[in-house]
């Protein structure tokens, strides 16, 4: 007879034995470009500017929820190139990724989402930027690796950050 604590009485902890699948999992299933835009507004004369162009990078995550195990994720890149003479480039891209998740806790499959999730799309979205510049005559622009875990451990500091000071502060009314 098994007691408590032993192997056998811990078998319910894994996949049930009837068959059904209860381990966690979580992957990328497909991705894709879901918009690209690529604007080269002072061309043929942005080509002849010798001053160095001023980079301006700005990205989002986004997420929604498809159904019960599949949720999109947005990649949103926003590129401008300009110098003194004016926008050199615009790039918009918004990059996604289908991710399927099955028996994850709500905070696991939040992190995937706005962590690991992005981190797996953003070497993909990189090539699609690298190559519309490329494409639109200039040298690839080739974006810096980001951390997306470490931004997202960041952004949930300062949200209980956030809350605690407005804890505080209804406290003291």
């Amino acid at each position: 007879m098994a007691e408590e604590g032993d192997v056998l009485t811990d078998l319910n902890e894994g996949p049930m034995p009837n068959g059904a699948d209860t381990s966690p999992v979580a992957g990328v299933i497909s991705q894709y470009v879901k918009d690209l835009s690529v604007e080269n507004p002072n061309a043929p004369d942005s080509f002849q500017w010798q001053d160095k162009p001023e980079i301006d990078l700005q990205f989002n995550i986004g997420a929604r929820q498809v159904n019960e195990e599949i949720h999109e994720i947005e990649l949103k890149i926003n590129v401008t190139a300009k110098s003194e003479k004016g926008n050199i480039y615009l790039i918009e891209l918004v990059y996604c990724g289908l991710i399927g998740m099955r028996n994850l806790p709500a905070e696991q499959q939040h992190a995937f989402m706005y962590a690991e999730g992005p981190r797996l799309l953003f070497p993909f979205a990189r090539s699609v930027v690298a190559d519309a510049t490329r494409d639109a005559g200039f040298q690839p622009l080739m974006l810096d690796p980001i951390d997306f875990n470490g931004l997202y451990m960041q952004q949930l500091q300062q949200k209980a950050e956030q809350e605690a000071a407005a804890g505080a502060a209804s406290g003291e009314a």
